[in-house]
C-alpha cells in the first residue's frame, strides 16, 4: 500500500499545480466576462504571451523571481500560492482516499472550491456557473455511482443545505430590517422562499399525523406562485414578517402537540431550499454570464439590507450535495467559528476583517467532507449519546 500511495502522491501534486495554473485563469477571467480557455495567457502589465517555460506551476514563479521576464513588472505571489495550495491539497485527498473513480471526484470538488473562495475574496461574488456545476457533478456522481452520497441524500441534503441558509438571511434579513419586508421582485423573489418555507412546515407537521410526509408542498406552492406572477406580470407576496413567523411558530406547535418538530423543520428546509436553488437557477439562466458589473452608484430604493448573498445560499445546496446534512451542519459551524476567530484576528492587526462568507464555507465544507463523521461521532460521544 505504502509503495502505490508514493507514485500517487508525486502524480497529485504534479496535477495539482497545473490544475491551480488553471484556476488562476478561471479566478482572474470568469468574473470579467473572457473566456478561461482563450487568448492564450499573458503578462497583464506589458500584454506579453507566455512562452511555456514561464508557464510551469509554482516553479516558473521563483525561477523569474516573482517577475514578468519581458517587462519585470511584479508578478502577485497569489499564483504560485493557489498552484501550491490546490496541489498540497489534492495530494492530502489521494492519501486520505487513494480509492478512484471517486478521487476524481474529490479533486473536482476541491477544484470548485479553491475557484469559489478566491472569486469571492475579490469580487464578494460566487459565480452561478461554478456552483450549479458543483451541485450538478454532485448530483450526478450519486446518481450513477453512489458518490459521495446516495442519489436521495444528497439530493434532500442540497436542499436542506440551500433552506438553512436561505433561511440565515431570512430571519437575520427580517431582524436586522426591523421587520421591514425584502424587495418584491418577479416571479421569483425572497418573499417566495419565505412562503415555501412557511408551507413547508406547517405540511411536514401535518404528514406526521397520516404517516406521509408534506413537506415538499411548500415548493410546490412556491413553484406555483412564481408561475403566477410570470403569467400577470404582478408580484403577488404576503409580508415576511407572516410568512416566517408562521414557518417559526410550526415546529413548535408540533412539539406541544406530541408531534415531529424535526420532520417540520424537514420541511421547512426542503421547501425553502428548493425553492432558493430554483429562483437562482432562473436568474441565471435569464442571464447566464458571471461577469461582475460595478454596482451603480446609486442610493438603495427600498432601504432593505440584505445580511447575505444568495450565493452562499446556493454554495450551501453544493456542500449539502456532498456532505449530507448532518455533515454539512459540521461544515457550517466550523465556517462560523473561522469566520469569527479570524475577523478579531484581523481586526487586532488593523486590517480589514471584511472577508466574504464563502471562502469560510469552503473551509468548513472541506473539513467536515474528510473528518465530518468522526466529529460528530466524537461530540456524540462527548455527550455521552453514542
Amino acid at each position: 500500500m505504502d509503495f502505490f500511495l508514493l507514485p500517487l502522491a508525486v502524480f497529485a501534486f504534479t496535477f495539482g499545480s497545473l490544475i491551480g495554473s488553471f484556476l488562476n485563469v478561471v479566478i482572474y477571467r470568469l468574473p470579467a466576462g473572457i473566456s478561461v480557455v482563450w487568448p492564450r495567457s499573458r503578462c497583464p502589465h506589458c500584454g506579453q504571451v507566455l512562452s511555456p517555460l514561464e508557464l510551469v506551476p509554482i516553479v516558473s514563479w521563483v525561477v523569474q523571481r516573482g517577475r514578468c521576464k519581458n517587462c519585470q513588472a511584479p508578478i502577485s505571489a497569489r499564483y504560485p500560492a493557489v498552484e501550491a495550495l490546490t496541489a498540497v491539497l489534492f495530494t492530502a485527498a489521494a492519501l486520505l482516499r487513494p480509492v478512484l473513480p471517486d478521487l476524481l471526484f474529490i479533486w473536482a470538488f476541491i477544484a470548485l472550491l479553491i475557484a469559489l473562495s478566491f472569486i469571492d475574496i475579490d469580487t464578494k461574488t460566487l459565480p452561478n456557473s461554478l456552483n450549479f456545476a458543483g451541485i450538478g457533478l454532485g448530483l450526478l456522481g450519486a446518481l450513477l455511482l453512489g458518490y459521495p452520497q446516495a442519489f436521495p441524500q444528497a439530493l434532500e441534503g442540497g436542499l436542506m443545505g440551500a433552506g438553512l441558509v436561505a433561511l440565515f438571511a431570512g430571519y437575520g434579513g427580517l431582524l436586522y430590517n426591523r421587520f421591514k419586508d425584502g424587495p418584491r421582485e418577479g416571479p421569483f423573489g425572497l418573499h417566495l422562499v419565505h412562503l415555501a418555507a412557511m408551507v413547508g412546515a406547517w405540511g411536514g407537521m401535518l404528514g406526521t399525523v397520516g404517516g406521509v410526509w408534506l413537506g415538499g408542498l411548500g415548493l410546490v406552492v412556491g413553484l406555483l406562485n412564481a408561475s403566477l406572477n410570470a403569467r400577470t406580470g404582478r408580484v403577488l407576496a404576503l409580508h415576511d414578517a407572516l410568512t416566517l413567523g408562521l414557518a417559526a411558530l410550526a415546529p413548535l406547535l408540533a412539539w406541544v402537540m406530541g408531534l415531529s418538530p424535526l420532520e417540520s423543520l424537514r420541511g421547512m428546509l426542503v421547501s425553502a431550499g428548493g425553492l432558493a436553488l430554483a429562483g437562482m437557477l432562473y436568474w441565471w439562466l435569464r442571464n447566464p454570464s458571471d461577469k461582475v458589473e460595478p454596482e451603480p452608484e446609486t442610493d438603495n430604493p427600498t432601504g432593505y439590507v440584505t445580511v447575505m448573498g444568495y450565493g452562499d445560499v446556493v454554495l450551501a445546496g453544493f456542500l449539502g450535495v456532498w456532505l449530507g446534512f448532518t455533515n454539512l451542519l459540521v461544515g457550517v459551524f466550523v465556517a462560523v467559528f473561522a469566520g469569527a476567530v479570524v475577523g478579531l484576528i484581523l481586526r487586532r492587526l488593523g486590517g480589514d476583517p471584511q472577508i466574504p462568507f464563502g471562502p469560510y464555507l469552503a473551509i468548513g465544507g472541506l473539513i467536515a467532507f474528510f473528518y465530518g463523521t468522526a466529529i460528530v461521532q466524537w461530540y456524540l460521544g462527548y455527550i455521552g449519546l453514542s
